[in-house]
This record gives structure tokens, sequence and C-alpha cells, in this order.
């Protein structure tokens, strides 16, 4: 059994260092061990458990993450929340929900954008998702953080550049049976969820739905500009390279600790 554990594990070493998306897998794991050394994890004895716990979990989102009404009316140092956030999550459902959707997508992105520009690209959708929600609930005093608004980008770009990627769903009224359909298919049926739920959502913890949107909109405004009068098999929407990628479409989205939003 260790053997078997042994050579597996080589095998997944060797197949991180053989990768062309390191930036996309560097992020996972950065993800992974900031949210394993944070409070949010419950794996630090140093953050102490019960209602300490939930006081240095809830001090921990604000100063990480996003706080609207801070953002526009404190001080100047807040601006840099926007990037901080997207490296923080509420609880191992958002960041394994997150990571999954980011190791689907990601890597085909990074691979048909470069390491630099998708580096870029993620970082700069995520923070303008991020701000763009804060905007709109300007007043709102509840912390957001999570990389979702990035990831939501990275979604709009995969559709622009890879729509006939083959994409594995988990679909509820379908009995949660695995099923395979088009990129096309899938990612706007997802847009279509988040906008019928940022419409019912209310202000306070929860999902923030719109970061959601505004992330998808992003990547794929930016794929469509960066690559859409380009010719040949990679030229944009209609033309691009069928993939293999595998994704569980979540039916509904994990709810947020108290007094903080997850995009």
């Amino acid at each position: 059994m260790i053997s078997e554990w042994s050579t597996a594990a080589g095998r997944t070493i060797r197949a991180v260092r053989g990768t062309s998306a390191p930036i996309t897998y560097g992020l996972i794991a950065l993800c992974f061990l900031l949210f394993a050394l944070g409070p949010a994890s419950g794996l630090t004895p140093a953050y102490g458990s019960g209602e300490v716990l939930a006081a240095a979990q809830r001090a921990y989102f604000r100063h990480w993450g996003v706080v609207p009404a801070e953002l526009f009316g404190g001080p100047v140092h807040e601006a840099l929340t926007p990037a901080t956030a997207l490296f923080v999550h509420g609880n191992w459902v958002h960041l394994l929900g997150n990571m999954l959707f980011l190791f689907v997508f990601g890597a085909m992105t990074e691979e048909r954008m470069g390491h630099v520009e998708f580096t870029l690209f993620y970082a700069g959708c995520g923070y303008l998702a991020l701000l763009g929600y804060a905007a709109a609930n300007a007043s709102s005093e509840q912390s957001l953080v999570g990389a979702s608004g990035a990831i939501s980008a990275v979604l709009g770009a995969f559709l622009y550049l890879f729509p006939r990627a083959r994409v594995t769903s988990l679909l509820p009224f379908l009995l949660f049976l695995p099923m395979r359909f088009p990129a096309w298919v899938v990612l706007p049926f997802w847009v279509a969820v988040q906008w019928l739920a940022a419409a019912q959502a209310s202000e306070g913890p929860g999902v923030a739905y719109l970061a959601h949107l505004v992330g998808f909109g992003l990547g794929f405004g930016y794929a469509w500009v960066r690559y859409g009068k380009r010719k040949g098999p990679k030229g944009g929407l209609g033309r691009a390279v069928a993939g293999d990628g595998r994704a569980k479409v979540k039916a509904a989205p994990a709810q947020a600790s108290e007094g903080e939003n997850q995009p």
C-alpha cells in the first residue's frame, strides 16, 4: 500500500513539474497553503476554538477581505484588499469548489494565453470583479473574500477560446448523473444560474453572485478583444480547438460563514 502511494505521489510530482500551466497549479497550491495556515481551516491551534476562533475568523476576513464601506471611505491601503481577498476563503467547501473550477478551466486557458498574460489576466479581472461588487454595495459592512471573481473570468475566457471543449457536468434535475456537454452549453447555463441567484440575493452573508457575473463578463470580453481578430483554429468563438475539460457544476453554492460574503 505504501509503495502504491509513493508511486502515485511520484507520478503527480512529475506531472506538475512537466505541466505547461505552472501558474494555475501554483495558485491552487498557494490558496490551499494560506487557507490551512489561516483561522478558517480550523487546523491552527493558535487561533483557539469556539467563540475565540469565530472572532479570529471575522477579524481575519475583515483585515484581508474587501469591506465595501471601508474600501471607498477608508484609508488608502484598503485599495489593496480586492487583491488580497483573492487568496482568502471562508470554509473548506468554498475553497474546494473554487479550486476545482480553477483546476478544470485554468490550465487550458493559461496554455492558450501564456504564463505572464494569464497571471495579469487572473489578477486584474479578479480585482475588478471584487471592485465591481463593492461599488454596487458601497455601504455594506460585510467582508468579501474568495477567488471566484477571478475564476469566473477564467470561465468566461475559456468559453470564448474553447467553446467546443467537452465538460463533464453533474445536473441535479438529471439525478446527478455525469453527462458530457460542450462548454458553450455548460457555461452559459452556469451564468444563467448566477444571474437568477444574483437577482434574488440580499445584502448580508452569502455568495456574491454579482462578482461572478462581473468576472465572467470581463473574462469573455477580454478574450473576445484579445483573440477575436486572429485567424486559424485558435482564433475565437466557433473556431477554437476542442479540449477535454472536466468539471462538476455545483447545484447550489455553500453558505458563507457569518459576517462574510463569498465570491
